[in-house]
């Protein structure tokens, strides 16, 4: 038999070639890889809360599996995540959804992916502010369709209805929003939400709202949910939550999104011939999560909002940085092209000298679409970020002398 010899370079797909590699994980490997060759690792690059899943959320879980809810479930989830879902943002939005608008998925990205990929087509284009999450770009291409950027750091990075009209054509088919913002920290005010929706239905422009971050927002922005808005702006609007960062649960993949009954259908056939159900005893504990107290999220948006106060003293103090306030989530996002000199002549080369002469991991802005900026996560403890920033502080020290 003749065998045909394998290509040096494997073919990838033309979609997938053109896809870039997330940073997000990247700077997690290169933490991993660090700790495990036994280096003291300052880790700011994790996206990923530091406080343990809530012991309610846990307990919920360990009594589904000791009941035996070990098999598949449909494919959008059991009716009593759900529900929860439903009783959540009627609760706390005084939104109505009904089952045929709701899915759960394998967390918020499976829902932000399901929905772009079964919606956008070659051709379309897909707005996304910058700066955004790595991931939203990426899916667009993976699509078929073109991302097109909109600039936001003349507003301040907060993305405004007149940014999002300018940039609209007649091949516009979606935007994809993220408030509280990752990798800024920025919120967008509820008002100027409601008229980005606005612009949206006057062109008939379908929007997904990435709520990760949702209930983690600082005095004087309050948290906001495009889910309140008046029926007709919801019409072409899709929610992707998430349990990951909320209820630090971001190992179980929970997620879930809320959309038009049309556009459930076709986020349900993506994940039928992907991943099918999330797992199925995770799923109790998103319920319980939703249904039970909200104690264990105001306690950790109290720490977060403690490492924040600091964080954003301390920050303004490093020569040739400077930062917007972040009002949301749990990242900073200074600019540091004030202290790029000679050699270091960029984010990247400013995070790679970190990494090297101070084992400390953030990530690089140019993954964000933002280059000379990089991302500080204080989802770590006051002492390890005080540590870090000791070590930022070094080499921006050395970077402008």
């Amino acid at each position: 038999m003749m065998v045909k010899p394998a290509p040096s370079d494997f073919p990838l797909a033309p979609n997938v070639a053109r896809m870039r590699a997330s940073a997000t994980l990247a700077a997690m490997q290169q933490a991993l890889a660090l700790k495990a060759a036994g280096a003291d690792v300052v880790d700011l690059g994790a996206g990923e809360p530091d406080f343990d899943t809530p012991e309610h959320i846990k307990q919920a879980a360990l009594e589904a599996l000791r009941a035996g809810e070990t098999k598949y479930t449909a494919t959008g989830g059991t009716r009593e995540l759900q529900q929860a879902i439903i009783n959540y943002y009627e609760r706390e939005f005084g939104a109505r959804y009904d089952f045929k608008e709701v899915m759960a998925t394998a967390g918020g990205k499976q829902a932000i992916f399901n929905a772009v990929v079964s919606l956008c087509e070659p051709g379309d284009e897909v707005l996304v502010a910058r700066p955004y999450w790595v991931s939203f770009p990426e899916m667009v291409t993976f699509a078929g369709a073109t991302p097109v950027l909109i600039d936001t750091e003349a507003s301040a990075f907060h993305l405004t209805a007149a940014e999002v009209a300018r940039a609209t054509t007649t091949r516009t088919k979606l935007i994809i929003i993220n408030s509280p913002s990752n990798p800024s920290g920025r919120v967008i005010p509820p008002d100027e939400f409601r008229r980005i929706l606005e612009v949206c239905a006057e062109r008939g422009i379908y929007a997904i709202s990435d709520e990760c971050y949702l209930q983690f927002v600082y005095e004087p922005a309050r948290v906001f949910s495009v889910a309140s808005l008046a029926p007709e702006l919801r019409a072409r609007l899709c929610i992707a939550g998430s349990f990951s960062k909320t209820y630090a649960m971001t190992g179980w993949r929970m997620g879930y999104a809320l959309a038009p009954a049309a556009w459930i259908v076709g986020m349900l056939k993506v994940q039928g011939h992907s991943t099918s159900n999330p797992n199925s005893f995770a799923q109790h504990a998103a319920a319980e999560a939703l249904n039970a107290t909200q104690a264990c999220v105001a306690e950790m948006l109290a720490e977060y909002s403690r490492r924040r106060a600091w964080l954003t003293n301390a920050l303004a103090e490093i020569p040739g940085f400077s930062c917007f306030e972040p009002e949301g989530a749990f990242y900073a996002f200074p600019d540091v092209r004030g202290c790029l000199r000679g050699e270091v002549n960029s984010s990247g080369a400013f995070v790679e000298k970190l990494l090297r002469d101070e084992q400390t991991v953030v990530t690089d802005g140019a993954g964000f679409g933002a280059d000379g900026f990089i991302r500080i996560s204080y989802a770590t403890s006051l002492e390890r970020l005080q540590e870090g920033v000791r070590r930022i502080r070094r080499v921006a020290d050395e970077c402008v002398s």
